[in-house]
């Protein structure tokens, strides 16, 4: 995966000293102070199917002895993206399956770099965005988080190929694997899953995340990837180009603000919904006229089940 190095070199980084670099960013003498805006067109990476025509798969972690870590391949394409900064409250959930909060208050966890303490801390936040600003939410389980570094050696980096982070079927899944003695009640309802997305070391300059609007992706565009754990199979899905996908970006995202990614939505499913789709393809890029200098991304996304109404 590409990623772009940024001006400090340790892996380890808090929140603390990013809010100091977001104001040295900010600073009119900076030479990194750039942060590329409005609409343009970046070259994405898009999915391509294995050659012997066998089902789509990679492994989460460490394949079997002579396995590949994955089947399938990909290839670029260049596309218009727009900035949605200044529109923001025209996106929502239903119509987009994104949406974006700002002004949300310094988070209690401040070093971002121990999984017990983020629990602890940030996750008690995220459930509270969401049931504030998901109109109907009643009930959020977090099943997960994951970092995002751009620096050599990182544990994860940021993700350079569209996608989709959950199926149907693997949002099913989860429903019936963290809340076994509930599932069946709670899928009666409506359930989603949706990815709660930020910046640990805003303004974002280098790196940013595009979105395209669930309202243009066509049904046959997703593509199901097995998606292998030690100990069971989930499911992602790939998505096929088509010309009539909408990229957008939310231009030099702030520690401040979140972005509601939503992976599912089951009120998509039924006749005559209002819910376009409920599914948004992801991807981190390259913008061309990014510095060279410029500040690698760093992230957190928290994955959360969402109940109601």
């Amino acid at each position: 995966m590409a990623t772009e190095s940024p001006l400090h070199a340790t892996a380890a980084h808090n929140l603390s000293q990013s809010a100091r670099a977001e104001a040295a960013h900010q600073s009119n003498d900076a030479p990194s102070t750039f942060i590329p805006r409005g609409d343009t067109t970046v070259t994405l990476n898009y999915f391509r199917p294995p050659e012997d025509g066998s089902v789509p798969f990679n492994f989460v972690e460490q394949p079997p002895e002579g396995q590949a870590w994955r089947n399938f391949s990909d290839f670029d394409v260049k596309v218009p993206i727009k900035d949605i900064r200044g529109h923001e409250e025209e996106y929502t959930l239903d119509k987009n399956a994104f949406q974006v909060v700002s002004s949300v208050p310094e988070s209690a966890e401040r070093e971002f770099d121990n999984d017990e303490s983020i629990k602890k801390n940030y996750y008690p936040e995220v459930e509270k965005l969401i049931l504030d600003h998901v109109p109907g939410s009643k009930k959020v389980f977090i099943f997960d988080h994951t970092i995002r570094r751009s620096i050599p050696n990182a544990h994860r980096s940021p993700v350079t190929r569209v996608h989709i982070d959950q199926t149907k079927k693997s949002a099913t899944q989860r429903v019936h694997h963290h809340l076994p003695e509930e599932a069946e009640k709670l899928l009666q309802g409506r359930y989603r899953i949706i990815n709660i997305w930020r910046p640990l070391n805003g303004p974002v300059q280098a790196n940013p995340l595009g979105f395209a609007s669930s309202s243009t992706l066509k049904d046959e565009d997703l593509i199901p990837i097995e998606h292998r754990y030690p100990d069971r199979t989930g499911e992602t899905a790939g998505i096929r180009y088509n010309d009539g996908q909408k990229w957008h970006y939310l231009s030099g995202m702030r520690n401040d603000e979140r972005l509601f990614l939503e992976c599912f939505d089951s009120e998509a499913l039924k006749p005559g919904t209002k819910v376009l789709g409920g599914r948004v393809p992801h991807t981190a890029f390259r913008d061309p006229r990014t510095p060279e200098n410029a500040v690698g991304r760093e992230s957190i996304e928290v994955r959360a089940l969402v109940f109601g109404p």
